[in-house]
């Protein structure tokens, strides 16, 4: 009976044992995370983080947070949000030389935070209740000023936006898209901080320590995203997903300065940059090079650290570290590591031990001095850069206060291939759009072409409570540029209703433009994202001394009024002959006491002193000693 008994516990011991080791292989599956460095043009190294981690839909209904958030967790529950997807942004793409954006685009939002997300409601005013539950609870997750997505900010997208994850039929038919902007909002390294804190390592291991808030807002682009939707896969239950990314653009040589003394100073002869196809080229002249990527840097001079080792809690199957660069460069990494390569693309990766610091050197490629051609330099340094499916650029026309012109330039590089796309804009309600004069042309082709638009949603403004909404589907034929232009009506502001800096503008949120896909076939709504560059709009700025004239002059008024009007009710006005009278003899009488008192005073202040001696006998003598005071 006892052997029994002792056999069911070392059974029971060994099963308690082996639990945390399975949960410890389950959880390791959940989440996995990937840094991809890739060099750019004109100096510049791209640099893509990546974070994801998933839990069951059981699980989070329960409360269950294992590698989920648990302070996003309990927001989205509260605000009853199925899917959400949070941008911050600052800077600006160069597509035409560092080409297509990192993740198609779809990681990307415009200047400042973007926020869009679909709420489970039965009305559209309880699908607003919860967004302000969303949105507020959200600026104080993030430090970030998400609580001033009001009414007038917020739009309700109907062709822009997908969901992009598996939502079941039921509830797919009481979900509310909601999308606020604020491109006035500066992103900083207040919201670097709560987003790191998100992670499973809190940014100490793994590729997250090499995030440091210097070298990220330093950058000449960067973007943070959040993503959180459900997953169904063709087997298994159905999972939350949370994925962060940051792409951020780094100029490698503004990144090397020290520290300790960033001040930029000129380097010397022999480390000039030249460019030797110039036929003046010599020894004594030196014509800088545009393309300086083929510097040499590594993780210390570019972030500032080595990495600290691998998060224990990642997934080992995938790679935390890969490098975009051709396969003729040479690549120095840290003792320990292992350098596989992927046979389908140019791309090495790096297999980093546990807890050992890792290090990643790209020297000068060697026999750069032998080419000539700026052509030849970076077909041997860079992978050439994917082209774009859309260029995009947007600006103001016309003058005067009190009206004005949008002008979008789109321009298809492909040859032989349409592009067909959704152009959404959310414009402030002050921005009154004359629905008209909206029109497509191409360029080199005068008049207009009706047939590039192809449908229009419109959703006129109200003054101070909602803002104007303006899709478009169009196309743009292949090897074509067409303009696409408007004009707008300026309104007149309140005086309270201008900012402190009223004479900078007012911020325009970017446009959106989702590029369909044409096929289809992999279940994308979109192909493409890219965000067009804010703008800033100037309105009718009164002159706000004259309000402050206006509060002298009236105060200046109602204190000789009431001044006038307090003497008269308060002093006691008397006859002069009922008065007292003024003598002069008792004047002077009156002064003579004073000045009399006073010599008194002083002829006390002048009275001898007593001093008294002591003899051997014991009398004592008193003189008088007078002392000048």
């Amino acid at each position: 009976m006892r052997q029994s008994l002792s056999s069911i516990l070392l059974s029971c011991l060994s099963l308690a044992a082996l639990a945390p080791s399975t949960a410890l292989a389950t959880s390791t599956s959940d989440y996995h995370e990937q840094l991809v460095l890739r060099p750019l043009p004109l100096s510049s190294l791209l640099a893509s983080f990546n974070f994801r981690s998933n839990t069951t839909l059981s699980a989070f209904e329960a409360h269950n947070f294992q590698l989920f958030p648990r302070s996003l967790g309990q927001i989205l529950q509260h605000a009853g949000t199925r899917e959400l997807h949070l941008r911050f942004n600052l800077g600006r793409w160069d597509a035409e030389s560092w080409g297509a954006r990192p993740w198609d685009g779809a990681r990307e939002g415009g200047t400042g935070v973007e926020l869009w997300a679909w709420l489970e409601a039965e009305t559209d005013e309880e699908a607003d209740q919860k967004w302000l539950i969303l949105t507020n609870a959200l600026s104080g997750l993030f430090c970030a000023s998400l609580n001033f997505i009001d009414g007038t900010r917020t739009t309700r997208p109907a062709m822009s936006f997908q969901p992009e994850g598996d939502h079941r039929n039921s509830t797919a038919a009481n979900t509310h898209l909601l999308y606020g902007v604020l491109p006035h909002e500066v992103v900083c390294t207040e919201n670097l901080t709560p987003f790191l804190k998100l992670l499973p390592c809190k940014g100490k291991a793994g590729i997250a320590s090499l995030l440091d808030g210097h070298k990220l807002f330093d950058a000449s682009w960067q973007s943070m995203a959040i993503d959180v939707r459900p997953v169904c896969p063709a087997e298994g239950e159905c999972v939350l997903e949370i994925e962060q990314t940051i792409d951020m653009v780094l100029d490698i040589e503004r990144s090397k300065r020290p520290r300790g003394n960033p001040i930029p100073r000129p380097p010397p002869s022999y480390e000039l940059n030249c460019d030797k196809s110039k036929p003046y080229s010599a020894d004594d002249t030196c014509f800088p090079a545009d393309y300086a990527a083929s510097q040499e840097w590594s993780l210390q001079t570019v972030f500032g650290k080595v990495m600290k080792g691998t998060c224990p809690l990642t997934d080992p199957s995938v790679l935390p570290v890969c490098l975009q660069v051709p396969g003729s460069r040479t690549v120095f990494i840290s003792n320990g590591a292992v350098e596989k390569k992927d046979p389908n693309m140019e791309q090495r990766c790096f297999e980093v031990p546990a807890e050992a610091d890792f290090e990643v050197i790209l020297p000068r490629p060697e026999g750069q001095q032998e080419l000539k051609s700026q052509e030849e330099m970076q077909a041997q340094d860079l992978i050439k850069p994917e082209t774009p499916l859309l260029y995009a650029e947007r600006s103001f026309t016309g003058h005067g206060q009190e009206r004005g012109g949008v002008q979008t330039i789109l321009k298809n590089p492909s040859p032989d291939t349409e592009v067909e796309f959704i152009y959404m804009e959310s414009l402030p309600w002050f921005m009154r759009i004359y629905t008209h004069t909206i029109e497509a042309r191409i360029d080199g082709h005068p008049g207009k072409h009706n047939s590039l638009i192809q449908e229009v949603y419109y959703r006129p403004a109200v003054d101070r409570a909602r803002g104007t909404q303006l899709e478009l589907r169009m196309r743009v034929p292949p090897a074509s540029t067409v303009f696409l232009t408007y004009d707008f009506e300026k309104s007149i502001l309140r005086y309270t209703e201008y900012p402190p800096d009223a004479n900078r503008g007012f911020d325009v949120a970017a446009a959106v433009i989702t590029i369909l896909n044409p096929n289809n076939t992999d279940g994308k709504f979109a192909a493409y994202n890219l965000r067009t560059t804010s703008l800033l709009l100037n309105l009718p700025t009164p002159d706000f001394s004259m309000p402050y004239n206006v509060i002298i002059l009236t105060s200046t008024a109602i204190a000789l009024a009431f001044g006038g009007m307090f003497n008269i009710l308060v002093r006691r006005f008397v006859a002069a002959d009922e008065g007292p009278q003024f003598n002069i003899a008792g004047l002077k009488s009156k002064l003579k006491a004073k000045f009399g008192k006073v010599a008194q005073k002083l002829d006390k202040g002048a009275v001898p002193n007593k001093v008294t001696d002591e003899r051997s006998d014991g009398a004592s003598v008193v003189s008088e000693d007078s002392e000048k005071k």
